[in-house]
């Protein structure tokens, strides 16, 4: 035989269930749609790439085929699928401003040297600001010069590196530094970037270029400048390098803001705030 509740209880036990149930349908039918006035442009489709592949709209730097889309690489070789580290510094031909790079590294084997002077490279965005490509794993140096610092500026936030030998993936997102007519900066340069899956630059804010022998500045530049690659005397391996041009989602702004209730009837933000 089951136990039943107090009258009080089993009464207050429904008022709740009402309550609630009251709740749900007075939140639901008075509910106001809030809507932007604004007409969106509907996002492209794009196919995303398999295991790290380039997705559907992106430019394909070095697919293990050639390095047609790069200059000044005659003396860098190709094998076996990965483009090697030789005199010179490579550029892209084209030119890029915002974008997101995706680009796979790894260490000479057996790793020979210490500090700078073990798998140094470095991945430049257009042509003048320098992630550093470092064989940083169980290799000390200074912490603005390891892999996955922006070199001179910021170390990475962790150390991700795998062991030489192995490969090293950075999926960047770049945001180029923006400067008014008479070469004033108007906004700097910001990346963020992940290595090996692990985020280790956060939407950081560069203070100029990143040169050796100097503080960073920033000098006016073209909105768009080839990506280049460093020859620093260690032979670097890459492979699966694709970029892809960042562009804001579009929209056009025709009409103002407003509210729209469930009956269809719509309202200004300002008359609904009055109220």
């Amino acid at each position: 035989m089951s136990a039943s509740l107090p009258s009080p209880i089993r009464f207050y036990s429904s008022m709740l269930t009402v309550v609630g149930l009251c709740t749900i349908a007075v939140d639901t039918s008075l509910a106001d749609e809030y809507l932007s006035g604004i007409k969106w442009k509907e996002p492209a489709v794009v196919t995303p790439g398999t295991a790290g592949g380039p997705p559907s709209d992106a430019v394909v730097l070095f697919d293990g085929t050639d390095l047609s889309a790069w200059d000044r690489a005659d003396n860098w070789t190709l094998e076996d699928g990965v483009m090697i580290s030789g005199k010179g510094n490579p550029i892209t031909k084209e030119s890029f401003g915002d974008c997101q790079l995706h680009i796979e590294w790894s260490a000479p084997t057996p790793a020979k040297g210490n500090g700078q002077g073990r798998g140094n490279s470095g991945v430049f965005l257009m042509d003048r600001y320098e992630i550093q490509v470092l064989d940083s794993y169980q290799n000390q140096t200074y912490f603005d010069g390891q892999a996955g610092a922006i070199y001179k500026q910021t170390p990475p936030q962790v150390n991700a590196m795998r062991p030489p030998g192995e490969w090293n993936t950075y999926d960047i997102i770049w945001t180029a530094p923006r400067f008014h007519d008479n070469g004033e900066l108007k906004s700097p340069a910001f990346i963020t970037a992940i290595h090996n899956g692990v985020l280790i630059l956060n939407h950081f804010e560069l203070q100029g270029d990143t040169p050796y022998t100097r503080p960073p500045a920033y000098t006016k530049h073209a909105d768009r400048l080839p990506i280049r690659l460093q020859d620093h005397g260690n032979p670097v391996r890459f492979r699966n390098i694709w970029v892809r041009e960042i562009r804001p989602a579009h929209g056009e702004q025709v009409r103002e803001p407003f509210l729209r209730n469930a009956k269809g009837e719509e309202r200004p933000i300002e008359a609904a705030a009055d109220q």
